[in-house]
Order: structure tokens, then C-alpha cells, then sequence
């Protein structure tokens, strides 16, 4: 199955640079809005038979654009969701993001017993954003779905799913708004690592629209992080 991972556009909260993960949350900027429109046009070599997006308004949003030139109807799945963040909810101050952040890298390095603060551990996480990978999976076995979903959430798990991803090469440190991430692979049992290959990882913004600055929190440090730990040892 080839599966196509993109971020939502841009949100009014991404701007202010706050842990928003709660439903149904805002809606898109007018650079967001842009940022959707330009997404056709990103996959236009890619027969995409299905799309599916989370439960948060921003999402479906993002998906219209798409949905409409494929003559789709998006699939909405609570799965695909952002990764909560429990009790630093619509919190912007550094020492709140870098919890967020510092529990985020402990998924990434293995560690998923860990708990976001006031929410799920990683392996929660991992295992409603697999369910509806797993869904896609048979009802399109050979088939390329895409899925509209959440910074933090698709770098988690193309991070833990994918057998080629090195988080010392920069071109991960990136997932801006409308940033994807096209794998090929199958599911696989429990929360060993692997079972994907990323054919490749566009961190900036589909068709270039705007900039990565006002991408929210969680846009870069999780890999940047991730990358400074690993190289200390």
C-alpha cells in the first residue's frame, strides 16, 4: 500500500505557537486556506482512491481542496487526531512545549510507556493511528490513501513505522503545514518498530506556500531534539 501523510494548514493557534490538540479546534488562516488549495496540485501524479482525516475541523478543511478534485468523500477517523496534550493544553511557554517535546522523544527512541502529562502513553497513540492504517490497508491493499492529519502526530509514527528514517539527516527536522510524507509498506503486529519505507518526506509547504515560521510548537523540535540526543550518545 502506498500512503500519503499531510499536514494540515496553517491554524490561528500555530501563529500564537500553542499546544492546541483538543476537538473540534479552529479552523484554517488564509494562508492555511492557500496552503490547502495547492495540495491537488503537490499529488497530482498520485491515483489516490481514498482520503481519510481526523475529527478536528482543521483536517477536513485541509482535505477539501483535495477531496473535491479526486471526486472523493473524505473518511473521518478519531485516530488520525493530534497527539493530546493532556494537561499543557493551549499552553505556549517553553517549559510546557519542551514536556510535550521531551515526552515525544521518548516515544521516538523507544520508550513508550511513557505518559504525556495528563494524557496517553505512546502506546495509545500507536495504536489508534494504526487501526485506521490497518482499516485503509484492506479496503485498499494495492491502492495509495491519503490521510490529512497532525504535525506531531504523523512524525511519531512515520518515525516509529519506517525502517529508513534518520533523524540525523535534516531533511526531517521539518514538517511544516502541508508538509508530506508519501510511505510504501504494509502493517504490522504491536508496536515493534518498522513495516514502512518513507519514499519520501517533503517537509516544506505543498506547492512552497508560505513560510515555516508560523508552523506551531511542534513544527522541528521533536527531531531536532531527538537528533541532539542521539548525537551526545
Amino acid at each position: 500500500m502506498r500512503l500519503i501523510l499531510i499536514r494540515h494548514g496553517q491554524t490561528p493557534n500555530n501563529i500564537l505557537n500553542l499546544l492546541d490538540t483538543a476537538v473540534p479546534g479552529p479552523g484554517l488562516t488564509k494562508l492555511g486556506e492557500d496552503q490547502a488549495a495547492a495540495v491537488p496540485d503537490a499529488l497530482r501524479e498520485e491515483q489516490i482512491q481514498a482520503i481519510y482525516v481526523s475529527n478536528l475541523t482543521r483536517t477536513a478543511l485541509t482535505a477539501q481542496p483535495l477531496a473535491r478534485d479526486r471526486g472523493l468523500t473524505p473518511i473521518m477517523r478519531e485516530g488520525l487526531r493530534e497527539i493530546s496534550a493532556g494537561s499543557l493544553e493551549m499552553k505556549g511557554d517553553m517549559e510546557s512545549v519542551m514536556a510535550y517535546m521531551t515526552t515525544m522523544k521518548s516515544w521516538l527512541t523507544g520508550d513508550l510507556a511513557v505518559r504525556m502529562p495528563g494524557a496517553d502513553t505512546g502506546f495509545d497513540v500507536l495504536d489508534r493511528f494504526d487501526a485506521v492504517v490497518r482499516e485503509a490497508a484492506t479496503a485498499y491493499p494495492d491502492g495509495t490513501v491519503a490521510m490529512v492529519s497532525h504535525g506531531a502526530m504523523i512524525r511519531f509514527w512515520a518515525g516509529h513505522r519506517s525502517e529508513n528514517i534518520d533523524w540525523s539527516d535534516p531533511t526531517y527536522h521539518e514538517l511544516s503545514n502541508t508538509g508530506i510524507v508519501v510511505l510504501e509498506g504494509e502493517p504490522g503486529d504491536g508496536s515493534a518498530r518498522g513495516g514502512w519505507h518513507i519514499e519520501s518526506w517533503q517537509g516544506s509547504p505543498a506547492g512552497g506556500v508560505g513560510g515555516v515560521d508560523f508552523d506551531g510548537p511542534t513544527a522541528e523540535l521533536a527531531a531536532k531534539a531527538f537528533h541532539t540526543d542521539h548525537a551526545e550518545g
